[in-house]
């Protein structure tokens, strides 16, 4: 719990004066630093670009009374309910994160291999 909370404020930070991609960086460095399982890696990138993005959707869409959303949910998706974009933004995010995670954990498994074998004698 605790990665997906530092996952979700430094990623929202970094796309304050960074770009968008910043997210994948961030739960890179985080994994790499603190995953233990590559499960969990995953899971923990995941929720913690996925719960940035919904907020920042949802901030969106009450922002200009659903109007933003609507109006890109027709352009993508051919239908007028912005329910749609509410579930796809997150889950691109945390689909963008879950993978720099897992990428985060195997590059540290890559380069330092006797860490796993010592995991697994306890």
């Amino acid at each position: 719990m605790i990665q997906v909370l530092l996952i979700a404020v430094l990623s929202f930070l970094a796309q304050l004066i960074l770009p968008w991609w910043s997210i994948a960086i961030v739960a890179f460095l985080i994994c790499f630093w603190r995953s233990r399982r590559v499960g969990s890696a995953l899971r923990e990138g995941f929720l913690g670009i996925a719960l940035v993005w919904l907020v920042y959707a949802l901030l969106i869409h009450l922002r200009t009374e659903g109007v933003f959303t609507s109006r890109m949910n027709l352009l993508l998706l051919k239908s007028t309910s912005p329910l749609g974009m509410l579930v796809i933004t997150p889950f691109l995010g945390g689909l963008v994160g879950g993978i720099a995670g897992m990428a985060g954990y195997y590059i540290r498994q890559a380069i330092l291999p006797s860490q796993q074998f010592a995991m697994k004698r306890r």
